[in-house]
């Protein structure tokens, strides 16, 4: 089945120290594509139609570039400049009057490029195996104990997982099943946000000469963590 072979994936992420273990599945889903992108798949046929018609995100664009094969990455962005090139010469009015004439947003000149704009290969390719993940969550805590265990010893969740996680468990979960979900993920998040707001809190305090003397505790990574928390963001250390 399916789930069960997401569930390696799903259960590393669960068992690493973090703050929003879907945050992890995620970003490690991100580095993987991106990688992809620059590896040996980019000289594939296949592989390269979609590179050439998607393109990237400004996020995801900075990422490949960033894995420092500029020959790879010449390639890739020529290839993709020839079918936009390509494409929008189909597409283009004969005359600006015309295109005036037409109603600028509605025309296929338009509609080309912001849906050019909306696109990314990576984008896709994490999200194709994200939503799995998302459900092997659901697969897991119906059908592994161990694995219910070991969600409910997470730290939490980001806000924007939290909503996701409540939103998909009406459709995967019902009656009692459900109810003990969502009473348990309300009190996982509560928990842990404000655990993670009484870190900043203590960061604050050891700016005040009052408290140079005292210990950090847990404090000194808070504001690197209340990323996680807030908007998902998983700095690379």
């Amino acid at each position: 089945m399916k789930e069960q072979l997401y569930s390696i994936p799903v259960n590393d992420a669960f068992a690493a120290d973090c703050e929003c273990p879907v945050c992890q599945m995620y970003h490690k889903l991100e580095t993987d594509s991106v990688e992809y992108t620059m590896g040996p798949s980019y000289m594939e046929d296949d592989t390269r139609a979609l590179t050439d018609a998607k393109g990237f995100c400004g996020k995801h664009i900075k990422m490949v570039y960033d894995q420092d094969n500029r020959l790879g990455m010449a390639w890739v962005m020529k290839t993709h400049f020839d079918k936009t090139i390509n494409d929008i010469k189909k597409v283009i009015p004969s005359g600006p009057a015309k295109l005036i004439k037409k109603g600028i947003s509605d025309s296929p000149l338009i509609k080309y490029i912001d849906n050019l704009d909306n696109s990314c290969f990576v984008c896709d390719r994490i999200n194709n195996f994200f939503d799995q993940y998302v459900d092997t969550i659901f697969f897991l805590w119906k059908k592994d104990d161990e694995f219910k265990e070991k969600f409910k010893s997470a730290k939490g969740f980001c806000t924007p997982h939290y909503s996701l996680l409540l939103k998909k468990a009406a459709a995967h979960l019902k009656g009692d099943d459900l109810e003990s979900f969502v009473g348990i993920i309300n009190d996982m998040y509560i928990t842990n946000m404000e655990r993670v707001r009484d870190d900043l809190a203590w960061f604050i305090n050891k700016f005040d000469y009052k408290y140079q003397n005292e210990p950090w505790y847990n404090a000194k990574d808070s504001v690197i963590r209340s990323l996680v928390k807030t908007n998902g963001v998983i700095l690379d250390e």
